[in-house]
């Protein structure tokens, strides 16, 4: 009995300092974004053909999200990363330039702006002006076309933004020298090794932005052999390519847990792996989808040629608003904080990491720019969270489904089709897959989400497609150039 109370009086101290480091410091924080990872690749999440043992161990020490959120695709997750605010919002609900049928039933809206609009104030500004060094490196797709949409003059003292070239000849601006043919990969996690070296001594917020998983799929060939002669899962698509593109990241989560904990500042780091949407199973205008030194890994006519990733048991993929193309991994550590080996089911989207870095940051939210989302750091200490919390995505455009607009809130979901102005209801609880549109089953409950999505697109003045006087049945499925791209 009496080693029963030391045991819990000494876990009460434990627990009394870590709240008071908790009030006095204020921590690094180190951003791993993947790019098109889907929300069932990682082991971590199910998966039982693919290898990250470092995604794993970051899990094993800290928190893992069933339920994280992001945009359909690409710039708009970004945009809302760096303005706190929702797609829609911003501005920004389309990769840029964005997809474009001119033949389509409908014209869909176009951005105002190529960029991230000039009067944001993003996540890398409000960091530094709380005394954080800031570092951002690799991909941007937030406008690259000129010096002032760069990230180094948005609110990054360091940065450099990959700007093609592919996996192994990647290009960079600013420039940056590198070994002939390292692959873009490892030089990411070189610039964020050099980055946490450099700014140890002052509170830090490395943002390392993946292109990996990202088509056209290309890997290191030892890799690709490695899962072409492991035994396939009959529930998945096992495409050797893709698995090793899933490996290279995971080596660089492993380099830079590595470098953090030989700094010393593993327990002042706070550590989040993310991805930008949901995996993609083919691509949106069904050519093959492997290239460079991997165009010729599957032979012509094999599926795999085509098929990336398989996002079961959730529904489509990316450019869908369904599970598939929303729902991403989402891992959080924080050493005396957060439980290790723990979960949450707190509904979490990418426009909550904004606030949730102010918080970290004890800095004030920006005079006339609203932030929709809300601080994680009260999950992320005691999982306590909104059970009927709403997330919002809007996606007026053509990708791998029609336009559509959606709003979940607690277990229920609501997709409204922007093109038929028709509904689906869907109870994630009981349906994951999205199989059953109970709209019919509970009016009630389908009038009600009506009005939460309807009331959200007023206030975000959300875009919608118009009627195309142009319309022709027969080229409908034709891509174009965006006319607004400028």
């Amino acid at each position: 009995m009496k080693a029963n109370i030391l045991k819990l009086f000494a876990t009460s101290i434990l627990l009394l300092l870590a709240s008071y480091a908790f009030a006095k410091r204020r921590p690094n924080i180190v951003l791993i974004m993947a790019d098109d990872l889907g929300g069932r690749d990682l082991p971590t999440y199910g998966n039982k053909f693919n290898e990250a043992p470092n995604i794993e161990k970051l899990a094993n020490q800290g928190m893992v999200f069933q339920n994280a959120y992001a945009a359909p695709v690409s710039s708009p997750t970004r945009a809302s990363i760096q303005s706190g605010q929702y797609p829609a919002r911003v501005g920004i609900f389309d990769f840029i330039p964005g997809h474009w049928r001119p033949y389509e039933e409908v014209i869909v809206p176009h951005h105002e702006v190529q960029h991230l609009p000039e009067d944001i104030i993003t996540i890398g500004d409000a960091m530094q002006a709380e005394g954080y060094k800031t570092g951002y490196f690799g991909k941007w797709h937030l406008g690259e076309h000129e010096v002032a949409h760069l990230p180094n003059e948005r609110g990054y003292n360091k940065s450099h933004m990959y700007n093609g070239g592919g996996y192994y000849n990647p290009k960079f601006v600013p420039d940056y020298k590198s070994s002939k043919h390292k692959r873009l990969s490892n030089i990411l996690t070189e610039m964020g090794v050099d980055f946490i070296k450099e700014s140890k001594e002052e509170p830090f917020f490395l943002f390392l932005s993946h292109y990996d998983v990202h088509v056209q799929l290309d890997a290191d060939k030892d890799l690709i052999d490695k899962y072409l002669n492991k035994k396939k899962h009959p529930d998945y698509s096992c495409n050797a390519v893709y698995a090793a593109m899933i490996e290279h990241v995971d080596n660089s989560v492993g380099v830079i847990m590595e470098t953090i904990d030989e700094m010393g500042l593993t327990d002042n780091t706070i550590f989040i792996f993310y991805s930008d949407n949901g995996g993609v199973d083919n691509r949106y205008d069904n050519i093959p989808l492997l290239g460079g030194e991997s165009t010729n890994v599957y032979p012509d006519e094999h599926p795999l040629r085509y098929i990336a990733t398989s996002n079961a048991p959730l529904r489509g993929g990316k450019g869908t608003l369904y599970e598939g193309g929303i729902r991403v991994p989402l891992i959080v550590r924080w050493p005396g904080i957060i439980a290790p080996s723990s979960k949450t089911e707190a509904i979490v989207s990418s426009v909550d990491f904004y606030p949730t870095f102010l918080d970290l940051a004890k800095g004030k939210n920006p005079e006339k720019q609203v932030l929709d989302g809300f601080s994680m750091v009260p999950i992320w200490k005691d999982n306590i969270f909104d059970t009927e919390r709403e997330i919002f995505t809007h996606y007026p455009v053509y990708h791998h489904d029609q336009p559509m607009s959606a709003v979940r809130k607690g277990d229920w979901k609501l997709v409204e089709n922007l093109v038929t102005n028709s509904f689906e209801l869907y109870n994630l609880k009981y349906d994951i897959h999205e199989m059953t549109d109970l709209k019919f089953s509970y009016p009630v409950k389908l009038e009600a989400m009506k009005e939460v999505l309807k009331k959200w697109q007023n206030d975000t003045k959300a875009k919608r497609p118009l009627p195309n006087p142009n319309f022709d049945p027969i080229k409908r499925y034709e891509w174009g150039k965006n006319p607004y791209w400028n």
